[in-house]
């Protein structure tokens, strides 16, 4: 199962994100949900880091399925807040579906 933990600020802003596990939906190189969890995830950040310039911080570990991202001033600028807000939106209707719900889970934090 993917677990995924979304910081939130005092303000109910995404500050940051924390996905671990692998889906176990079908096998490696054909699980389509693994496949657009971390299709949603890398593209967020890609595009944080091109279009918005927010300051963060990345860890990775592909063996264990961990992506770890952290906004470092811990508000979004108005572009990284809008690209977030996009990922969840596809995490949760990921995690709503009937077909998945078993393949990943989703979870929000205030830090």
């Amino acid at each position: 199962m993917i677990h995924v933990t979304i910081y939130q600020n005092e303000n109910s802003e995404c500050v940051g994100f924390r996905t671990e596990g692998h889906a176990g939906y079908s096998e490696k190189g054909s699980d389509v949900v693994c496949a657009a969890a971390s299709m949603l995830v890398i593209n967020t950040i890609n595009a944080i880091e091109r279009y918005a310039k927010d300051p963060c911080s990345v860890i990775n570990n592909d063996e264990v399925g961990l992506i770890a991202y952290y906004l470092v001033n811990g508000y979004p600028s108005a572009d990284a807040g809008l690209l977030l807000n996009t990922m969840i939106l596809g995490l949760v209707n990921m995690a709503d579906d009937d077909n998945y719900t078993e393949y990943i889970d989703l979870t929000f934090e205030e830090v």
